[in-house]
């Protein structure tokens, strides 16, 4: 699970990673790694200077105790002069103290400088790179979206082309249609369809020949009744007046 997630982060990483921002931001970083050596060089010299201005008070003090101590010992005072001399070798070794570390501060100084120095021109190199990049990175990216473009592979134009694509496809269904229609209606299909009544369906059609024939007996039966009524004759086959009692009527001989 942690190699899946850490290669789909990979993946959209790369997808939104521009080359551009990213050489951007490592120069951001490597003038901020400068100005933190410049920083540690202004600290090693400050501390240097103070050093300095130190072990020139403690020069000053050792004339300064010397003198007393001649002063003491022309006046007779051994004692004096004895302790003053004992302040002067103290001084006089602090200060040798002092010389020392203001030497070891001046060796890192100077290795500061010249990491400075070095990186600096690191730095110069790097941004000279990083502006060809970019300018090498902007003319693929631009040639690329010329080529998609001109080629119809890029997303826009796929979308376009498919739009254009669906377009294409109702315009044939509906001349399909339209086809159809006039197909229909040149063989007379719709005027079948209208004679049988208002587009019902075969059951309607049915149903409504079913009513006409009922509606065409009853006539013809009733016309039949009329006729019969008006000749005074009876249909042939009919029974006489005399009732089913009567005898038939004998045909005479030729």
């Amino acid at each position: 699970m942690s190699t899946v997630f850490k290669s789909k982060i990979n993946t959209m990483l790369n997808k939104a990673e521009d080359p551009s921002e990213t050489l951007e931001y490592s120069y951001t970083k490597q003038m901020e790694l400068l100005q933190n050596v410049k920083k540690g060089i202004a600290d090693v010299v400050t501390s240097k200077k103070r050093l300095q201005m130190q072990s020139q008070k403690l020069q000053q003090q050792v004339v300064k105790l010397d003198t007393q101590a001649r002063q003491a010992l022309a006046q007779g005072n051994e004692e004096l002069a004895r302790q003053a001399l004992e302040r002067k070798q103290f001084a006089q070794t602090e200060l040798q103290g002092l010389d020392s570390q203001v030497q070891e501060l001046e060796g890192q100084q100077q290795a500061l400088v010249d990491k400075e120095q070095k990186l600096r021109g690191k730095i110069d190199q790097f941004r000279t790179k990083k502006e060809v990049i970019k300018a090498q990175y902007s003319a693929a990216e631009a040639s690329v979206k010329i080529s998609e473009a001109a080629t119809g592979v890029g997303e826009e134009m796929a979308d376009v082309g498919l739009a254009m694509q669906r377009a294409t496809d109702k315009t044939e269904e509906m001349r399909a249609r339209a086809g159809a229609m006039e197909e229909l209606e040149a063989s007379g299909a719709f005027d079948d369809q209208f004679a049988l009544g208002s587009g019902g369906d075969d059951i309607e059609r049915q149903l409504q020949e079913l009513t006409s024939g009922s509606q065409v007996d009853d006539d013809l039966a009733r016309m039949k009744a009329e006729l019969g009524q008006g000749s005074g004759t009876a249909p042939a086959g009919e029974l006489g007046a005399g009732g089913p009692d009567a005898a038939p009527t004998q045909e005479k001989p030729a």
